[in-house]
């Protein structure tokens, strides 16, 4: 019988979306110690990079097809939800530096 090359689905249908909190948590999250805490990195791709932030080292704008980072902490007390809430999109250069 030949092999089928169709992706199968998931159990529960798959096509709900997301929530926010999922959707942060998944990809090439990295977690990094820092002088003021445990800080969530995550890397947002040129192509995926769609709005303008201000990134708060140096209060520039992240423009739209700019490769940046997305940082919240991981080590807040009000919880993963609050934290992610409270998630900041920095320049790359600008969060390696320390700025």
């Amino acid at each position: 019988m030949p092999r089928s090359n169709r992706p199968r689905r998931r159990a529960g249908g798959g096509d709900e979306e997301e929530s926010g909190l999922e959707r942060m948590m998944a990809g090439w999250r990295r977690t990094e110690v820092r002088r003021d805490g445990v800080w969530n990195v995550q890397p947002v791709s040129a192509a995926s990079a769609t709005k303008d932030y201000i990134c708060p080292g140096c209060g520039k704008t992240v423009t739209p097809g700019v490769a940046h980072l997305v940082t919240w902490r991981a080590d807040g007390v009000m919880g993963d939800a609050s934290d992610l809430a409270a998630r900041r999109h920095w320049h790359t250069h600008c969060w390696k530096i320390g700025a």
